[in-house]
């Protein structure tokens, strides 16, 4: 069932306007979609500086890899879509199959399998030099008609203003010292073992709200997490990342968040969490995670 008052869009129209009104972050990140088909969307991210979550190693911060294939499995959604029907991530899983290679730009294939009603299935995979040599994959569910707001469709003056640039200011002394991406975002610790992320231009997805990016908010939990097990374990290497799974619980608005992680499970190897997001109130979260981290034995060596 198509919005009369949007017009069905044909289909190179719709992937103009799927590469035109983007959302803040990805438009800043310089994530850009590459080409499109029926259900299908091919995208590509440049590797930036600003992308990296250890400077020692080079390697991109998880929150990176996590925002491009939500927005990659969004757009996958919108081509298998008219163009009429505004989405939003309800839930987004991944898995992270090896570290990004320093210095690659990053490509995601995100293949929208199944739509009902109300929910858009999605699958997706990110790669740098071959879709069969996996960075991470990643499932997802999207639901349609989720609001009234359609940045495919609609006019605002926030669609047309000036993006802000993506920068990572210097913090030598602070906790993110070694991860510009986390300094882009401006996370910092907060009071009783949370961490902050500010809200700011450059961390919206949809302008006309505005809400806060999902693959954003899924970044902030996983730093969260990182973080956190590191402290409460005492280790000194940071663990590895395996998979994470996160719940849209409500809309991020134009507010700081909070955030905080608990220890589900420790084994020798793995670490079992939960984080969750929130704003103005504790109860009631915009977003949940739950995930396994890999312990290191020392900075720099993986085990597995």
């Amino acid at each position: 069932m198509t919005d009369s008052s949007n017009p069905t869009l044909p289909f190179d129209e719709l992937t103009r306007a799927i590469q035109a009104r983007r959302s803040i972050y990805g438009a800043i990140s310089g994530l850009r979609l590459d080409r499109a088909a029926p259900g299908e969307a091919w995208s590509s991210l440049a590797y930036r500086p600003e992308f990296v979550g250890d400077t020692e190693t080079g390697v991109l911060h998880g929150g990176v890899v996590t925002a491009m294939l939500d927005e990659s499995c969004g757009m996958a959604v919108q081509v298998a879509l008219d163009g009429t029907r505004a989405i939003a991530t309800l839930d987004l899983r991944i898995d992270y199959q090896k570290p990004a290679t320093p210095g690659l730009d990053i490509r995601a294939h995100a293949v929208c399998y199944r739509v009902t009603r109300l929910i858009a299935f999605v699958r997706a995979t990110a790669y740098q030099e071959s879709e069969d040599d996996p960075v991470a994959t990643a499932t997802a569910c999207f639901m349609i008609d989720a609001n009234r707001s359609n940045m495919l469709t609609d006019r605002a003056s926030a669609l047309g203003v000036a993006l802000p640039d993506l920068e990572a200011a210097d913090d030598p002394d602070g906790p993110f010292a070694s991860s510009p991406f986390a300094r882009c975002l401006g996370i910092r610790t907060g009071n009783d073992d949370t961490l902050v992320m500010p809200f700011s231009q450059q961390i919206i997805g949809n302008p006309i709200l505005p809400a806060i990016h999902g693959g954003i908010t899924g970044a902030f939990l996983e730093t969260t997490a990182i973080v956190g097990v590191t402290r409460e374990l005492g280790v000194e290497a940071r663990p590895k990342p395996i998979g994470l799974t996160i719940n849209y619980l409500r809309s991020g608005r134009a507010l700081d968040s909070h955030a905080r992680v608990s220890i589900v499970k420790q084994g020798r190897r793995v670490v079992a969490f939960e984080a969750q997001a929130w704003q103005d109130d504790p109860a009631k979260p915009i977003a949940s995670a739950f995930g396994h981290f890999m312990l290191r034995q020392a900075p720099g060596l993986d085990e597995g």
